[in-house]
């Protein structure tokens, strides 16, 4: 690194991978280097500066064992007390004279900590500035399992036996496999027989059960003992006041259904007549709730502390989970790819049917959602320490429901989730770009384009204006089959947006011709010919030659 490069990083201030440490020997021992190595290999890694003030401010590295501080030693130095060895890159850089160690820390895999047992990680203050706090014993945990890909469900429970599981939720899960989508075939096994069929007991020894085991049919007091952070609460919302809050530490699957049914007794409708039949609207959707509490209960980390939270209010449905997305899940690809935090949780929700067993669970949540007339689920909230989607249940669009299901029934085909994304996100929003379109719908530039041009082909959407302004419109076939009052406004704004077009048009190329006017503002030739005439009469253009060669100008330049 040379002496300019620091200067800027030095500039640019500490942040959560930069650290300035003072170089005085009184201020900065081998056990304060150490100490600050580990908590930011424990956070993202990044570069820490020996020798200058926390205010940005240079004043050196004291030499430290000798007459002169050489990078190797004290790279050997943090290597040899650190606990798994951590190797970093150590630069001595010569600030106009004041030497800067430079040392290059490696985002660790696994949690690392000092030989004398210290752990520290990085975080961040409520005031935004970075620091080191301890390194929690659970949270070491959760990282140190999904390194080594290790499922937290089959870690054994010592100690635990076949009467800390509870008889009733073998058969509750003999139900739940009998009927819908269960696995039929689990439905006729013993207890036994179930708890190898999923996985639960060590492989080894049949008789040892896992945490799994305990999670899935464990009582109350086993779950307590064994799991105490299986915990999940419900509340409801009258405005700001809490109307309902109940508490439960139960078997997962128990625990699904009681928030099911919670849900389901204050999911009121609202009605929509299609022809002469009645649609209800719920203010979430069965599917979506369901989906919604069984991703919360399978995939929440359950090393972390604190309990599943699902919460129903005025304006939103909300569920949060404790522990972030799984490695390798991010906002940008969680709707397509799936990876559980534990293989063996999702694989006994799915053969117990409440979950889908394709991993499709999250694109049919949107799906049923935008089919509801309500927004995508909202995932923006999540964070390192937690999953949380937030659902609106305000009054649905009617109009988006009707439209829907009136063109899905007359074509028999079944609009696509970026389809029916695009469709509410221009009735929402406006005519959009297709780069507000990308960004809306979390899609590749390639399946916007690909999706809009199938509508337009569809007579759904129609494009208008030419390269970065060109915007993607809602045609009046959609307004008809959504029998909506904007479908009397764009009738009556029509003729002026025609104007305006073929006005901007002839600014910007000196001239339009009937044929040019008709696909500029997708008209049928007559109609072409009355737009033009319009705007002629209105003394805006002027018509100048004839048959073949006839086209339109200005009649009074702009």
């Amino acid at each position: 690194m040379t002496p300019d490069e620091l200067a800027q990083v030095i500039a640019a201030g500490e942040s959560f991978t930069v650290e300035f440490k003072r170089g005085q020997r009184s201020a900065m021992s081998d056990t304060d280097i150490v100490d600050a190595v580990i908590c930011m290999a424990n956070g993202d890694g990044g570069l820490l500066l020996i020798g200058v003030e926390d205010d940005g401010t240079i004043t050196g590295l004291e030499p430290r064992h000798g007459a002169t501080t050489h990078p190797h030693l004290l790279q050997a130095m943090i290597l040899n007390k650190t606990e798994s060895p951590l190797a970093t890159d150590v630069e001595m850089v010569d600030m106009t004279g004041l030497p800067v160690a430079a040392i290059e820390v490696p985002k660790a895999p696994v949690p690392v900590g000092s030989k004398s047992g210290k752990y520290l990680r990085r975080s961040l203050r409520a005031d935004g500035k970075p620091e080191c706090v301890a390194y929690p014993l659970h949270e070491m945990l959760s990282v140190g399992l999904t390194a080594q890909g290790r499922d937290y469900a089959a870690t054994p429970a010592r100690g635990a036996r076949i009467d800390h599981l509870d008889p009733a939720e073998f058969d509750r899960f003999r139900r739940m496999c009998a009927a819908g989508k269960g696995d039929r075939a689990l439905a006729e096994l013993s207890d036994q027989e179930i708890l190898r069929s999923l996985r639960l007991v060590l492989p080894e020894h049949d008789n040892e059960l896992t945490l799994g085991a305990i999670l899935l049919f464990g009582t109350s007091a086993s779950l307590e003992r064994f799991v105490p952070t299986a915990e999940a609460v419900f509340q409801e919302f009258g405005g700001t006041t809490v109307t309902t809050n109940e508490t439960m530490r139960l078997s997962l699957f128990r625990a699904a259904e009681r928030l099911f049914e919670l849900i389901e007794v204050r999911n009121s409708e609202q009605e929509l007549m299609v022809g002469l039949h009645r649609i209800g609207i719920p203010r979430v959707p069965e599917g979506t709730v369901r989906e919604s509490i069984a991703n919360a209960l399978v995939h929440r980390d359950y090393s972390e502390i604190g309990p599943i939270s699902v919460q129903l209010a005025d304006d939103q449905f909300r569920v949060k989970s404790p522990g972030g997305f799984p490695a390798g899940i991010t906002l940008k690809n969680f709707l397509d790819d799936s990876k559980p935090r534990s293989a063996i949780l999702a694989e006994a929700f799915k053969r117990a049917g409440i979950v889908d067993r394709a991993g499709r669970g999250i694109r049919e949540m949107y799906g049923q959602l935008l089919r509801a007339g309500r927004g995508v689920p909202d995932y923006s909230a999540s964070n390192n320490s937690a999953v949380i989607v937030q659902i609106p249940t305000s009054d649905a669009d009617l109009e988006m429901v009707r439209f829907v299901v009136e063109y899905e029934e007359s074509n028999g085909r079944t609009l696509q989730l970026t389809q029916l994304q695009i469709l509410h996100e221009i009735k929402a929003m406006g005519p959009e770009t297709t780069s507000e379109l990308v960004q809306a719908t979390h899609e590749s530039e390639s399946v916007v384009r690909a999706n809009v041009t199938r509508l337009a082909e569809m007579g759904l959407v129609e494009s208008r204006g030419n390269g970065r302004n060109r915007r993607h419109h809602l045609t009046a076939s959609f307004f008809r089959l959504a029998q909506a009052s904007a479908y009397v406004r764009l009738q009556d704004t029509d003729p002026i947006q025609q104007d305006h077009m073929i006005l901007a048009y002839v600014d910007q190329f000196g001239s339009i011709t009937r044929g040019k006017a008709a696909e500029l503002c997708h008209l049928a030739p007559g109609q072409a010919r009355v737009a033009l005439k319009r705007l002629t009469d209105a003394g805006e253009l002027r018509l100048v030659g004839e048959r073949r060669g006839a086209h339109y100008v200005r009649a009074i330049a702009p």
